[in-house]
């Protein structure tokens, strides 16, 4: 779809926002409205809201908000990004993630430049003029890896309509309807329909209450995705149709499915893409939905019947939307190897030997899930809470011969762990947690700052090159000479440490560019052991499972050989790559995008 009328195409707007109460699967919701668009055969794009006055989500507890998503341009996110990216299979930047500190910032950065002339700077109209101004700039970005904008750019509004830190967003939104016209901008509001047990009647005067605040403020429904144990019933549906003014056929129920990946097709099956469609006037552009390959997976997950249990030993376990990624990372690999996920979630805490003595009945609960499972995963966190108690994980991994895959902090522990118990030094530790350590295995990045938290990590996409071809990792990922993963943390291991560690039996098999940076370590005579500095679980995607995920897997259910074997190194390949690694690169004159080594003549080794 390129033009319109004869002129250049006009960007279309979809606007996801929740009534009612927070927490109804908004992110999911427009995740899935952009998979059904993509589905006709348009492109999508996608942007999310967050009210709160923060900057971004990099300085905010995963026990408040989730997890902090990262980007590849470093962008510290919502976890709703995630969602866009794993569903649409796209790469977003920092600034497809409006929040309202973001917005005054720049606002009050102009004021200080002069921009407004003298003029009395306010919420209406410059607030509300910069969101306007965001959302049409970052709607223009080419997320897709195709050039030029995508056809459609779906916006989710974090928060409550009602809510009083959304108003500048919803007042501007108002106005921003307008500003594109009609035929452009379709809106979605996403509301409860609850059961009532006593009677098992479904209540729809929450939607009405609902739909009438966001009419007062300016912003009018084209459809509304009702969120209900079970699907509508006619006569509900009339009523809400009656009093709500949005057509029947526009009224769709989100009810409980056994797992999200089928909520693509429930939108499908009651026709959301026409109503879409028609307030965008797409219909002769977009096609019919196919959503083929979505649908099998999606039942196909359903099926499996046959468990994988691994522990995630972290310290944010009381809520899973701490690891989401991750989650989803492991389910991905689960699903591709035909295995059903179970997840048994270990608080690192209680696996200490204080627990034992303070709570018993808690520290042999924890014991036994972990020594119940058939791979071991410890993930990234900040603190020294439960540090103890992955460090213990990887001891019990490492000696029991129990796949494991360490990720940031849960790689810095597995070094740590080893220099305790194999080179003998008992005080082994990170700066971190103890700064006098006089065995610091684990050190502050010289780049870093100690004053400033925000966004002043190592982040973002960096690029890691394989040392040892002959490895698991590199095998996983390819026989590639090297990987770009995304990064988030301020500590590394100490490059000092490195050739005593390497020479009591640990392999950093992935370094940065310069050789200094140790981003992948593996214990060579384990049957999976592996840590990584990156953070794997961010480019794991539905039908393209992260390598290291599925290494980890395959390994717990004893598939890990002939998936390495998949990956044999071609003769001579390992030679190749070693002359390019030590700076022959006459015979290999570049790199491609996709990693692959390519002679002179562009013929891929």
């Amino acid at each position: 779809m390129n033009k319109e009328g004869g002129g250049m195409k006009k960007m279309k707007y979809v606007l996801v926002t929740g009534g009612v109460v927070s927490g109804l699967g908004k992110g999911v919701t427009a995740s899935s409205v952009g998979v059904l668009l993509k589905a006709c055969g348009l492109r999508v794009t996608s942007i999310k809201i967050d009210p709160y006055l923060n900057t971004d989500a990099g300085t905010m507890s995963p026990f408040e908000h989730g997890e902090v998503y990262v980007l590849d341009d470093g962008g510290e996110v919502d976890l709703d990004l995630g969602n866009y990216e794993r569903f649409l299979d796209i790469k977003l930047t920092r600034d497809n993630n409006i929040t309202t500190g973001k917005i005054y910032q720049a606002v009050i950065d102009k004021e200080r430049r002069g921009d407004y002339l003298g003029k009395t700077v306010q919420v209406v109209p410059h607030i509300t003029d910069a969101i306007q101004e965001w959302i049409e700039r970052v709607a223009l970005i080419p997320v897709d890896g195709q050039p030029g904008p995508a056809d459609v750019c779906v916006i989710e509004l974090g928060g409550t309509i009602g809510d009083i830190e959304s108003m500048p967003f919803t007042e501007a939104l108002g106005q921003f309807s307008y500003r594109v016209g009609a035929g452009n901008f379709c809106l979605i509001h996403v509301s409860l329909v609850p059961v009532i047990s006593a009677v098992g009647e479904q209540k729809t005067k929450p939607t009405q209450h609902s739909v009438r605040g966001l009419r007062s403020l300016g912003l009018t429904p084209n459809i509304l995705a009702c969120r209900s144990t079970s699907a509508l019933e006619e006569n509900v549906k009339q009523k809400i149709s009656q009093f709500c003014h949005v057509p029947a056929e526009n009224i769709i129920t989100l009810y409980d499915v056994p797992n999200i990946w089928h909520l693509p097709s429930l939108l499908r099956d009651q026709k959301a893409h026409e109503g879409i469609l028609g307030a965008l006037n797409l219909h002769g552009v977009a096609r019919e939905p196919n959503l083929k390959e979505w649908t099998s997976r999606a039942e196909f997950c359903d099926m499996l019947l046959e468990p994988v249990r691994i522990a995630v030993v972290g310290k944010y376990t009381g809520l899973s939307d701490s690891y989401l990624s991750l989650l989803k990372a492991l389910l991905h690999a689960s699903v591709s190897l035909r295995k059903k996920l179970v997840v048994d979630w270990v608080p690192a805490s209680d696996i200490e030997d204080e627990t034992a003595r303070e709570n018993p009945d808690a520290y042999k609960a924890a014991w036994k899930l972990l020594k119940g499972a058939d791979g071991v995963l410890v993930p990234g966190g900040f603190g020294d809470r439960g540090v103890e108690g992955k460090i213990l994980a990887a001891k019990y991994a490492r000696e029991n011969r129990i796949p494991f895959l360490g990720i940031c902090l849960g790689m810095q522990i597995a070094v740590i762990e080893f220099a305790r118990s194999i080179l003998g030094l008992q005080d082994a530790n990170s700066t971190e947690f103890d700064p006098d350590t006089k065995s610091p295995c684990v050190v502050f990045m010289p780049e870093g700052s100690k004053t400033h938290l925000g966004g002043t990590m190592r982040l973002g996409s960096r690029r890691t090159y394989f040392q040892v071809m002959d490895s698991k990792s590199a095998k996983l990922y390819g026989n590639r000479g090297f990987v770009d993963e995304r990064h988030r943390h301020r500590y590394e291991v100490n490059p000092d440490m490195v050739s005593s560690l390497e020479d009591a039996g640990l392999s950093f098999t992935g370094k940065d560019e310069t050789g200094q940076r140790m981003e992948i370590v593996e214990l060579p005579n384990h049957p999976y052991y592996i840590g990584t500095q990156f953070h794997p679980e961010f480019k794991s995607r539905p039908g393209k499972p992260s390598a290291l995920f599925l290494g980890l897997i395959a390994a717990a259910c004893g598939q890990l050989d002939p998936l390495l074997h998949a990956h044999k190194i071609p003769k001579g390949m390992a030679k190749k790559i070693s002359l390019y690694q030590n700076g022959n690169a006459t015979k290999f004159a570049k790199i491609p995008a996709d990693g692959r080594y390519s002679n002179c003549n562009g013929v891929h080794a």
